[in-house]
């Protein structure tokens, strides 16, 4: 190998040294990007959350009040009423989901506490008609008076480790609540003032990159952007879809809380895929407090509807809306799933879709451009 200047000796030595650095002080740094990710988690959420709320105020602004005649006030004010009407908005439907869910959780969980004796009454009986024997009934027995009062004790507020769960819980609010807060301002800052970062990101890359690199970024970025929010549409259709079939199906099956169960099954069919398993759990402890055998119903019933979203309607819904095969949305939701948890299935399917797209436009560059040489050759012979 032959090294032109003296320049590309030193870049081969830098880029050594920092890989050899890298891999000595691999758990330093980990430890550095993770606390740096902390630190800036309010800012990537709020970036994030821009994406998502620009959707919906882009929609308001654009459809709703473009319709309206310009003026010099109404100009200026477009964009703050659409970004207002666009919190209320998401902040009635939480409230709304909270509403149903908080009160059903609370009378459920006094519910399962007043009927604990008789389920432990019934589960008795069952054993004593297999013929198990005393022992294992007077056991079973044990068991159950403790895993009763635990219980009670905790509902009741008699535990011992209510007030450090307590502090816990309410520490962990506090910190949450003061990240959202950060993180909404933070998004509606980039959604008010989107041009002008716009125009900015644009001047930084024409003063130190070249105009083709500059221009390939640009066109990343316009067509993630793109992605996004049809990615972002998508996802709030096939929620709307999946939980109008849970509400049908659980109305057909005769199951309580229909109404409730549904509504928090859409809410959280809004995390790709896997969402439905969130909503599942909550709905599943909740019929469980009335019937556990119609909460073994439930689980059936979801798990089929399931199959169905997940294999069928989501990839359909969702990978229409971006571009991309259902295969290839079911692999990256399971992917991200792996790699980042809740997080990496929200981003992944866009992300990928973005990918997808680059990598589909390189390879078909590549084929014109080799069919424009097989022809030059041709004609040459």
């Amino acid at each position: 190998m032959k090294f032109k200047t003296r320049k590309d000796i030193l870049f081969i030595i830098s880029y050594v040294a920092i890989i050899i650095f890298a891999l000595v002080n691999f758990d330093k740094i980990i430890n550095v990007l993770g606390y740096v990710i902390n630190v800036l988690s309010p800012f990537i959420i709020g970036a994030l959350l821009a994406f998502v709320l620009n959707v919906l105020i882009k929609f308001i602004e654009t459809k709703i009040f473009g319709k309206i005649k310009e003026g010099k006030v109404w100009k200026k004010i477009k964009r703050p009423l659409s970004i207002t009407i666009s919190l209320i908005l998401v902040g009635l439907i939480i409230y709304f989901v909270m509403n149903l869910l908080i009160p059903q959780l609370r009378n459920s969980v006094s519910l399962f506490s007043e009927t604990l004796p008789e389920y432990k009454e019934d589960v008795i009986d069952i054993l004593g008609k297999f013929d198990v024997g005393e022992k294992t009934i007077n056991k079973v027995s044990e068991y159950l008076d403790n895993f009763t009062k635990v219980i009670t004790d905790y509902i009741k507020g008699n535990s011992k480790d209510v007030l450090s769960i307590t502090t816990e819980v309410a520490t962990s609010i506090i910190s949450i609540v003061s990240k959202g807060i950060i993180s909404l301002v933070f998004a509606i800052y980039i959604i008010a003032q989107k041009e002008t970062l716009k125009r900015q990101v644009d001047k930084l890359m024409k003063a130190y990159l070249k105009p083709r690199v500059s221009d390939k970024i640009a066109d990343i970025a316009t067509m993630s952007n793109k992605t996004f929010s049809n990615f972002v549409t998508g996802q709030c259709l096939e929620a709307i879809i999946f939980g109008a079939l849970c509400f049908i199906g659980m109305l057909v099956l005769r199951l309580p809380y229909a109404s409730t169960i549904s509504v928090v099954i859409g809410f959280t069919a809004l995390i790709p895929v896997f969402g439905s398993i969130i909503g599942t759990t909550l709905g599943a402890f909740l019929i469980l407090m009335i019937s556990p055998v119609k909460a073994i119903i439930f689980v059936v019933f979801i798990i089929v509807l399931q199959q169905l979203e997940g294999n069928l309607i989501y990839p359909k819904v969702v990978g229409k809306s971006i571009g991309l095969p259902g295969m290839w949305v079911l692999f990256s939701v399971t992917i991200g799933a792996s790699v980042a948890g809740i997080w990496g299935m929200l981003v992944a399917t866009p992300l990928f879709s973005v990918l997808y797209s680059i990598f589909s436009k390189i390879i078909n560059d590549r084929i014109n451009k080799n069919k424009v040489a097989i022809k030059v050759d041709e004609k040459k012979a």
